[in-house]
C-alpha cells in the first residue's frame, strides 16, 4: 500500500521513525514534508499535499492512505479536510484509529506526537492500514451525505441551515 506522510516541525522524529516502520512493513512511503527541522513551519500546506495525493491516488485505482502529525494533530486533521474527497480522522487509541476505517472509510489520520508514545502511534497506523471499511449501509449512507455535502452545499432531503 502506498502511504503518504506529512507533518510539522513537532512530529518530525516521528515520521522519520514511522515511515521506517512502514517501509519494513512494506508500504511504500511517501514524505510530503517538512524535508527539515523549522520550529516556525507551517503544516497546512504539508498535510493539504498528503490529502490531495491519497484522495488523487484513491481515484486512479492505487491503494492509498495518509498519516499527518502534528504537537496534538487537530491542526493537520483540520488541513487534510481542506480537501474535497479527504476524510481525515483525528486518531487517539486503537479503538478511534479502528472506527475510523470501519465506520467513516477514513482515508487519513491525524495523530497528535506530543500526545503519545511513539509506539502507541505505529499501534494506531498498524490498527487504520490493517481495518477495511465495514461496508454497513448505514456508514455508507452518511459518507454519502458528507461527500454530497463537499460538492453540492446542501444534503438532499436533509434540512441544512443555510446560514
Amino acid at each position: 500500500m502506498r502511504i503518504h506522510i506529512a507533518t510539522d516541525h513537532a512530529g518530525l522524529d516521528f515520521s522519520t521513525d514511522l515511515q521506517h516502520h512502514l517501509t519494513q512493513q512494506g508500504h511504500e512511503v511517501i514524505d510530503h514534508g517538512p524535508a527539515g527541522y523549522d520550529p516556525l513551519d507551517d503544516y497546512p500546506s504539508f498535510c493539504i499535499n498528503a490529502a490531495k495525493a491519497v484522495v488523487r491516488d484513491q481515484r486512479a485505482g492505487v491503494e492509498a492512505l495518509g498519516v499527518v502529525f502534528g504537537g496534538s494533530g487537530n491542526g493537520e486533521q483540520m488541513a487534510a479536510n481542506k480537501v474535497a474527497g479527504c476524510r481525515a480522522a483525528l486518531v487517539w487509541s486503537l479503538a478511534t484509529a479502528e472506527r475510523a476505517r470501519e465506520h467513516n472509510d477514513a482515508n487519513v489520520i491525524a495523530i497528535g506526537a506530543r500526545q503519545h508514545s511513539l509506539e502507541e502511534a505505529i499501534g494506531f497506523i498498524d490498527r487504520f492500514i490493517a481495518t477495511p471499511f465495514s461496508g454497513e449501509e448505514r456508514h455508507a449512507r452518511r459518507i454519502a451525505q458528507l461527500a454530497e455535502f463537499e460538492r453540492t452545499g446542501d444534503i438532499a432531503g436533509k434540512n441544512v441551515d443555510p446560514d
